[in-house]
């Protein structure tokens, strides 16, 4: 009696290890299709927690810290991780990945997960004549950039005294405080006319620069770098910044060149439908940085992981669309306080504004039909928990609560945590909410089974003011600030 050959499963073949292809690997574990995953990871390092970098060159963080997972937990479910496996090709008619060493790995279903490259600013001088980068000069992007600057900060003598930070978004911010808590003098030089310009309006900007002048950081705003001297980085305003380190941190574009050798469309990233999946083809999909949905690309983790959980439950056989995210960005740096909530620059609505200068704060909602639908908070989160939740809900609010929730705490105990209820949303990265937190014994225990504060971090205050103020209380310590 013949029998039917035994179909294979699909070989799931997901090309990137940051942090999108990190959680689209749990959330195909968590469905059972584990040993059906091979992950080629350029990297040699496993995938890590790639917005913590500045941490780490803060001296607040250590390297090993940032591991998302560590290569025994893929191994032991049965997921192919490969580090050091740079893609060069993407041949569809074969149905096969090709690698820098000409070796070839099949898929049945192919996960572009390739994140962004920096942008490198047309600075003359920043490559010298014979292709390499002068030494003076870093980018800020993957943990073995981070080490480089580690490394020369940690040379017993000529190590860099003063730096300058190209680039004046939230990066850009996070470097230059790292840098200065090191002892580093610090400028940064900005193209548009405020800091966090993508974010926030002129008067937040104004905040940021003053708030930075007092931390002794300058800033130069409207200006762009031209060249790189013996004598220092030159402006297009004449001015000429002596500098012992230069580091970029200018932005990224979609790494989208695989795509665009397969023929693939690409438009300012992959185009994909609601499924994650290429409009040209059924068997390819892209997720995070390089994906673009609905003609929107986005930089941060929350969407990207959004985008990883749908696609977990598309490639597993389940009904599962994505719709867009809704953006909690929050700046990690020591004496700066910044968190953005969806696009307040381009959101239409009633403007519900708060600014005291001289104290270097600055809280703005943009309220439609009575819903927070942007936001942008500067040096007094102390209610960020209450906003961040009614933004999430979408809750109706009255007619003076709007302007409720940008008054400060009256007292030093405040945030509004004790008062969150329990399905509040707290890590907007990874979608937990303030009842998994406080059913958590500790912070290994929140990260284990909820992932909280292992995306942007920005949730870990709250997350131990929750398991403090929980009726057990439970451990918090080793919870990062």
């Amino acid at each position: 009696m013949l029998h039917e050959p035994t179909p294979q499963p699909n070989r799931i073949v997901v090309v990137g290890g940051g942090m999108a292809a990190a959680r689209l690997v749990e959330g195909l574990v968590e469905r059972g299709l584990g040993p059906q995953v091979t992950v080629l990871a350029e990297e040699q390092h496993a995938p890590y927690n790639r917005i913590l970098l500045s941490a780490v060159l803060e001296g607040t963080h250590r390297p090993g810290a940032l591991a998302l997972r560590e290569k025994q937990w893929y191994a032991d479910r049965g997921v192919d991780l490969r580090l050091n496996s740079l893609v060069v090709d993407v041949h569809r008619d074969t149905k096969t990945v090709e690698l820098a060493d000409r070796t070839t790995v099949s898929y049945d279903q192919l996960v572009l997960a390739t994140g962004a490259i920096p942008t490198l600013p047309p600075i003359r001088g920043v490559v010298r004549m014979d292709g390499s980068m002068d030494p003076r000069v870093q980018a800020f992007r993957s943990l073995d950039d981070c080490a480089r600057l580690l490394a020369l900060l940690d040379r017993k003598s000529d190590h860099p005294r003063s730096a300058v930070i190209v680039g004046g978004g939230l990066l850009g911010l996070q470097v230059s405080r790292a840098l200065a808590v090191r002892g580093i003098e610090t400028e940064i030089v900005e193209g548009r006319d405020h800091l966090l310009s993508s974010q926030v309006d002129a008067s937040a900007g104004k905040v940021l620069k003053r708030s930075m002048a007092k931390l002794g950081t300058q800033v130069y705003l409207g200006a762009r770098a031209t060249r790189l001297t013996d004598e220092g980085l030159r402006l297009d305003n004449g001015y000429i910044l002596e500098t012992d380190l230069v580091v970029l941190t200018a932005g990224g574009r979609p790494r989208a060149n695989l795509a665009r050798r397969a023929e693939l469309t690409v438009d300012r990233g992959i185009v994909v439908d609601d499924q994650l999946r290429s409009v040209d083809d059924p068997d390819v999909y892209a997720i995070g940085d390089c994906a673009e949905h609905n003609a929107t690309t986005t930089g941060f983790v929350s969407p990207a992981w959004e985008q990883a959980g749908v696609l977990a439950d598309v490639l597993a056989g389940n009904d599962a669309a994505y719709e867009g995210h809704r953006i909690v960005a929050r700046l990690r740096a020591t004496d700066l306080e910044v968190c953005v909530l969806g696009e307040p620059e381009n959101e239409a609505g009633e403007v519900v504004e708060i600014a005291n200068p001289i104290k270097g704060t600055h809280r703005k909602l943009v309220v439609r039909d009575g819903r927070i639908v942007a936001g942008a908070l500067v040096g007094d989160l102390s209610r960020v928990g209450l906003i961040t939740q009614a933004f999430d809900r979408q809750t109706v609010l009255g007619e003076h609560e709007a302007g409720q929730l940008l008054l400060p705490e009256p007292s030093s105990s405040g945030s509004g945590i004790a008062d969150l209820p329990d399905d509040a949303e707290v890590c907007a990265c990874a979608g937990v909410r303030a009842g998994r937190i406080r059913a958590c014994r500790s912070l290994e225990d929140v990260r284990d089974t909820t992932r909280a504060t292992t995306g942007c971090g920005g949730c870990a205050p709250t997350v131990r003011l929750l398991l403090a103020s929980s009726p057990s209380k439970r451990s918090v310590e080793g919870i990062p600030s």
